[in-house]
Parts: C-alpha cells; structure tokens; sequence
C-alpha cells in the first residue's frame, strides 16, 4: 500500500543526477563483471507454489517476490525505512509529478542491461525507456489477461479506447499511438492520466505492473514467456522445478550499485544492518534456493534440521513451542537462532461472490444472510487456536500501519452474536427443516459451497467455519484445490465463497478497496463482483486526493458500506514471525511483502564453517 504521506519520499521536480546519487550513495557505470562469492547461499522455502514468471501476468505474492529478483521496476522501497519510502530504483532520481498529479515522468539511468538471452542474437541489450513502455502497454493486451489491469483502465490518457480497439481485434498493437504512455526519448518516458491519482506513483514500484520486459524476449519465447524471465535485475534463473525448487544466481550483467538505507534514528536493529552492510555491493550473496513446501510442519522441521537457513513466516501452530510467550524457546535461543516480529500490512477474508444466486445480491434478505453468516463466526477463536495469538482482529478491510488508517476507528466487521445472526435469518424466512438446517426463503435447500486449499491450516479453519454455521444451522461443505486453480475459477466467477489473505503492494488502505470497486468485477481483483453506486462513487473521489483527513473519510465510508452490505467477511491481520540462523545477516522482512529482499542479505562463511562444524 501506500506511505503514509504521499510527500514523504517524493520529488516533485528531479534533481540533477549527480546530486541524487551522491545522497543515496550509489555509483552504476560500466564495470568489470562482478561475482558475488559462490559459497555465500541462502535457502528457504514457500508455502505455496509459484504461478508464472511473466510480471505482467502475476497476481500472488509469492510469484512477485520472485519477479522482483529477476526483473526491475523503475522504484523500489527503501530497505530499512519505516514507514514505507520510495526511492529510485532504474531511475536517476524520483520522478517528476506535475502539479496536478496527472503527468509522471521517468528518466532511466545509462548502462543498464538486460541479462544475456538468445533473443538478443548475442548483443548486450540496453534497458531503455521504450521497455517501461511495452511492459505497461503489455497490461491492456487481452491474450495476456493481466490482473493489473484494473490499475491503468480508465485512468491512463487515452485507455478506453486503446483497450477497445485491442479488444475488438483480440490482440493489441503494440506500435499504434497511445497518449497515456510514450517515449520522450531513449531514456526517458511519460505517464499521463485522464484525472488526479496521486497514489498512481506506488504502480511504479509493484513489478506486476511496470517491471521492464524485453518485446524481443516476449516475442521469442510467446505463450511461454512465463518460463523464460529475462531481465534487468539482481538474479537470474538456473534452474527450476515447477512448484519444487527454484535456483538464483547473481545475473552477471546487474549494474554497479552498492548497499545504502534509512533506518530511523530508534530503529536499533535497522542501524546494525547499515553499519554492517553499508558500501557492500549488490547482490552479495552468490545463490539463493527456493524451495516449496506446502505443509507447516515439514517446513518447519526443515528449518530446525538446517535444511534452511532462513525461516520465512513461521507456521503460527509452532507459536507457543518456538516462541513461548513472545520469548525464544531456550532451545532454539542455544543455536543463537534470531527471530523478528512485523504486523504485516494484511488482511484475511471470505469473500462472497454477489454474483451467485444463493449468497449474492443486494435485496434485505440476501444481505441478512450475509450478514448472519460474518455475525456466527468468531473471529477470535481462529486468532486463539487456529493462530495461536498471532494475529489481530480486523476492524476495517484494510491494515493498521497503511495511509488512511485510523485506530480510533472501529466498525462491527468481527462482532460475533450467534443469536442475532439466527433472529436475522428467522426474520427473513430462511426457515429450519425437520434436520434443524435451513432453507432458502422459497423453500429450497440452502447450503453453502465455500473452497480452500489441502493445507492443514485450511482443514482447521474450515472446521471451525462448519461449526459456525451449525451453529445457525447452514450446511456448509468445502471443496479442496490447489491455489493457482482456484484463482483461475476465482477470476472467472465460478466460486460461490473463497477465504484469502492478501498481502499489501503499496503502503495506502486504497490496495484493499481497489478490490471492492465494481469496475474492476473478475480478474480485475473485485473477485466478489461487489458493485454499490454507494462505494463506487466515494472511492472514485478517494482516488484524487493525497492522503489527507478529507480521503481518510472516505475510506471510512466505504468500510462501513462493506459492513453493511457484507461481500466480504474480513478476519484478521497477520502477525509474521521469521527466524534465521546467525549467520544470514542483513535479511528483514519488507514492509511490502512483494519487495524482493534478496540482493540486501549477506552470508558469514566463518559462522557457517562453525555451525557445518557442530
């Protein structure tokens, strides 16, 4: 999401490029090639397997993290700033914004190359601004699908009917004029929108939407192209197991940049990694092995039997063993295992498609049984058992520590009154049968269809959503899918309810409430195919104001319209606990989970050699 103050970390005007590089430390020039030391390897492990390697194509947290190894958007979050700041990342300084905030402009820095591929017929490929250019145009391409869409239709100058025409045609032309995106120059490249959006500029660090792709790579390599990633940045693929194992290394062509942050002043830990890391080149490391393994307890075991080096998101079961009361266990302490909690910028929720004739629509008896359904589940008893405290209730569908959140604000999302949500249901002639469960007002059967995923967490939550609606006697049955497929049903409509967590791509409430706005209904992100004038028209205001009190407002109402209206049943905020031996240095969790963290974490082979040694 977003920062929280739009200002904070953005230049209005650019600053000539000596300045910006003397301040943020970093020097790109044409280099011998550089070679991270080969024994310096960090392993770890997803809980869910990658979807594609195409950053247009990617909506999963998981996948982006990858992209953002092996592509470059144009900025990129600070490492250690918190809150959440912008910096340049292929750029040579912030870009300039107009007045009005709807023009953006971009100048690339010289000499940056893409990794040697084929497709280049054996020639270094420079990165140039015609590539931000097709990679943004790639978004409105109707073959591609891409769930980013929703971020540039209707806001890029010139989009509607540059999406019609490639609609209508069923592929885009790329080369036709498109005044919402050009090239001034080789290096340089333009935004412009149809109205303010100030937080447009948060686009610009989410690799889904503006990492740079090669058109000579895409075209080569066609519908294949999420198996063929080329780009510009830290890392490249050599090897990779589909939802098995992938294996990084340094991507000899990676320009000359060299570690720099801004901890704050109290940030203790943040300061260590600075003085430790600072002046070091990037990447550091010389392999990174990722492998995937869904279930929490081998995951787990893995990583106490060194399997890994680094936990990423401790399974909560293992809270209480591993980290009794907040404490490392003595145990793991003795290994000198470090451990590090964030509140992440995210939220859990079971959406419900308004589309299905069961649970969906707007007229009072539908919305009773929505809101029946979030009344009769308690929220608490998965935050206590399910997540062993490690999580907290959600007031609003979007996260403590994002511009737009108030923690004075408070709504009635997780109230939990079985009796309340039965009165609503007998009100509305949702009536009990002779087996105690109820019907739909016309008598016939009422059961929910709800989906999740094989892992063990899915199998408790959605016992404890079968007791739940026992409890108002609604019949419930789940079905059981891999992730990318039920995504892929998710997108078309196809699921009646789906329970996610979703993970912030920008420091601002608005990566939330995108997904509520009834334009982008599907694959756009709106999966619940929610749409209310009411929502629609206050987040369309939202869109134009910085962050300010006045856009805080609005957020607000349309909190309160998803509880009231209830598309969503919003759960929790997750609290991640990440674990790693001693001898990774350097590694913290982004405050943006999509940041790729990779190039900033360094190896100490003399601890290694001593932990080999026991």
């Amino acid at each position: 999401m977003r920062s929280r103050r739009l200002h904070n970390g953005l230049l209005i005007r650019v600053l000539a490029a000596s300045q910006l590089l003397a301040f943020f430390g970093m020097v790109f020039a044409a280099v011998p090639e550089y070679k991270p030391d080969p024994n310096k390897v960090v392993r770890y492990a997803f809980e869910i397997a990658e979807t594609t390697l195409d950053p247009q194509k990617v909506s999963d947290v998981y996948s982006n993290i990858v992209n953002g190894a092996i592509f470059d958007a144009p900025l990129i979050y600070d490492y250690l700033a918190n809150p959440a700041k912008l910096r340049p990342n292929t750029l040579v300084a912030m870009p300039e914004i107009s007045a009005d905030y709807k023009t953006f402009t971009f100048r690339i820095t010289p000499g940056i190359y893409f990794a040697d591929d084929p497709a280049f017929g054996g020639k270094k490929r420079e990165l140039v601004a015609e590539d931000y250019v097709y990679a943004i145009k790639r978004l409105f391409d109707p073959v591609l699908s891409s769930p980013l869409l929703a971020e540039v239709e209707g806001y890029l100058l010139g989009s509607v009917e540059y999406l019609a025409r490639a609609r209508k045609a069923n592929k885009l032309d790329y080369d036709a004029p498109f005044d919402g995106i050009k090239a001034l120059d080789r290096y340089t490249f333009q935004i412009k929108l149809i109205n303010a959006k100030p937080i447009f500029i948060y686009n610009f660090a989410d690799c889904r939407m503006s990492c740079a792709v090669a058109r000579e790579v895409v075209e080569k390599y066609g519908v294949d192209i999420g198996q063929h990633p080329v780009g510009t940045g830290a890392f490249r693929i050599t090897e990779w197991r589909r939802s098995s194992k992938m294996v990084f290394e340094p991507n000899p062509n990676f320009r000359e940049v060299y570690f720099d942050a801004e901890p704050g002043p109290d940030d203790k830990e943040g300061q260590a990694i600075l003085a430790r890391l600072k002046g070091k080149r990037l990447p550091i490391v010389g392999r990174i092995e990722v492998s995937v393994i869904e279930e929490m307890q081998p995951r787990w075991i893995s990583f106490l039997g060194r399997g890994q080096d680094l936990m990423w998101l401790m399974p909560a079961e293992f809270a209480n063993t591993a980290i009794p009361g907040g404490a490392l266990a003595p145990n793991l302490k003795k290994q000198g295992i470090q451990f590090r909690q964030l509140p992440l910028l995210d939220l859990t929720y079971m959406y419900f498609n308004m589309l299905d004739p069961a649970v969906g629509g707007y007229t009072p008896d539908k919305v009773a049984l929505r809101r029946a359904i979030t009344l009769a589940y308690k929220t608490q008893d998965e935050i206590d058992v399910i997540r062993k405290g490690q999580a907290i209730p959600a007031q609003t569908p979007y996260s403590p520590g994002v511009a737009g959140y108030d923690p004075k604000f408070r709504t009635s999302a997780n109230d939990y009154n079985p009796a309340k949500a039965n009165a609503l249901l007998d009100m509305y002639g949702y009536a009990r049968g002779a087996d105690g469960y109820r019907t739909m007002p016309d008598g016939k059967p009422l059961v929910l269809k709800g989906n999740s995923t094989p892992t063990e967490r899915d199998k408790q939550i959605d016992e404890m959503w079968k007791r739940s609606m026992d409890d108002i006697g609604i019949r419930i049955s789940f079905r059981k899918a891999k992730w990318p497929d039920l995504l892929k049903e998710a997108e078309a409509g196809k699921l009646m309810m789906w329970q996610l967590g979703g993970s912030a791509s920008a420091p601002d409430a608005d990566t939330w409430l995108t997904s509520l706005y009834g334009p982008n209904g599907g694959i756009k992100g709106n999966l619940g195919n929610f749409k209310l004038k009411a929502y629609d028209d206050a987040y369309e205001k939202s869109m134009q104001l910085p962050d300010s009190p006045e856009r805080t407002l609005l957020y607000q109402e349309m909190a309160k319209l998803m509880v009231a209206y209830a598309p969503w049943k919003i759960n929790v905020h997750r609290i991640a606990t990440d674990f790693w031996f001693p001898y990774v240095i350097g590694f913290r969790r982004p405050l943006v989970q999509t940041q790729n963290w990779w190039r900033y974490v360094d190896v100490d082979l003399a601890l290694l050699k001593e932990y080999e040694a026991k």
